[in-house]
């Protein structure tokens, strides 16, 4: 996984957690609400997991990645500050296998069903599945400008953390914008957003003035946001960037935000605009190396993210490069063109001006 710091303005977010659990602890967000984190094997090294009461059990929203020692953290939280809870519920916020990656495995153990979006199950099921994989996606890396080694390198090693999820349950609950669910006694309203991933699930309790806000928001960091072989001209920046807008204009700023990594906090509004103005930035960059010459995706990678890449990480970088790349071609900045089979990235031209 890769992630792209980008602080907060310390005045504008306030944490009433400040301290995350540790290993076995779990903390009361609110009554009926619980938190608790489990390890990645990834620069990230941690996911937050939330439990809602539900009647007289709990429903877990995520579950982490399928390694062993995230079973055995599980293991340590069922013996000990989760012992004989009822688990009536697995919800998913997302495919993302530090998410999804125990789903099955919970649904088994307690019987429950499966709650996620279409996107996110059918997803899951499908990544792992497809033999054309790794030489359709050598092929658009190559296609952009990276070498053949590097995209061998990257079509297999770079995205291995995908198959790190236990098979799911064959049946599932699907979650669409605008559902309601019912927890605790407290009406969840189910809110979807796009960029991150496709139909990223939320859950917005505005009695409460809680927003469970999966990797949408995040207090520390900026969510990947990547364009993918099986889409090469899908706009996920674009996406991402209305689903902050839509943050902005129609949730109140004073909800408490549970994300999916880091620390709870308040100041919705204020994470949201900073989050804009990052990716604005980044694609002022891209226009800045465009004036002197066309750029593929592999001579832009070094611009946005100066810094020594693993394989693994190259593939999310390359992925976003792309994403802020698209987004200035929807907007008519730039023009992708065509040539000796690599795509390169263009200043746009007036439209009355043909170009050379």
């Amino acid at each position: 996984m890769l992630t792209d710091i980008v602080k907060p303005a310390e005045a504008k977010l306030q944490y009433p957690f400040p301290k995350p659990p540790i290993s076995g602890e779990v903390i009361e967000v609110r009554p009926g609400l619980l938190w608790l984190r489990l390890p990645l094997p990834f620069q990230l090294n941690h996911v937050n997991i939330y439990l809602i009461k539900d009647g007289d059990g709990w429903a877990i929203i995520d579950t982490g990645i399928s390694t062993s020692e995230a079973r055995a953290e599980w293991e340590s939280y069922f013996a000990g500050a989760l012992a004989g809870l009822k688990i009536r519920k697995i919800l998913v916020t997302h495919f993302h296998p530090d998410h999804i990656g125990l789903a099955g495995w919970l649904c088994d153990r307690f019987q429950a069903p499966l709650l996620t979006s279409l996107s996110s199950y059918m997803s899951c099921r499908v990544m792992s599945l497809d033999p054309r994989a790794f030489e359709r996606n050598r092929l658009f890396y190559k296609s952009h400008g990276m070498d053949d080694d590097a995209a061998g390198i990257v079509s297999t090693q770079g995205h291995e953390y995908l198959q790190q999820v236990d098979p799911l349950p064959d049946t599932f609950l699907r979650l669409v914008m605008g559902d309601a669910l019912t927890l605790g006694g407290k009406t969840f309203r189910v809110i979807t957003g796009n960029g991150h991933v496709a139909e990223q699930v939320m859950l917005y309790c505005e009695a409460e003035k809680i927003l469970l806000a999966a990797d949408q928001v995040l207090e520390h960091i900026s969510p990947n946001v990547s364009v993918w072989a099986g889409e090469p001209d899908g706009d996920p920046l674009g996406h991402y960037l209305r689903s902050l807008r839509m943050f902005i204009n129609e949730m109140p700023d004073d909800v408490l935000v549970l994300p999916g990594h880091m620390r709870p906090f308040y100041g919705l509004h204020a994470r949201s605009q900073e989050l804009i103005a990052h990716h604005e930035t980044r694609c002022g960059i891209i226009l800045d190396a465009c004036q002197d010459a066309d750029r593929s995706v592999a001579e832009l990678v070094p611009l946005l993210f100066p810094r020594a890449l693993n394989p693994h990480q190259m593939g999310f970088a390359f992925a976003e490069t792309l994403a802020h790349a698209n987004r200035l071609v929807r907007r008519g900045e730039l023009d992708m063109l065509s040539k000796e089979e690599r795509f390169l990235f263009r200043l746009a031209r007036p439209r009355s001006q043909p170009h050379a």
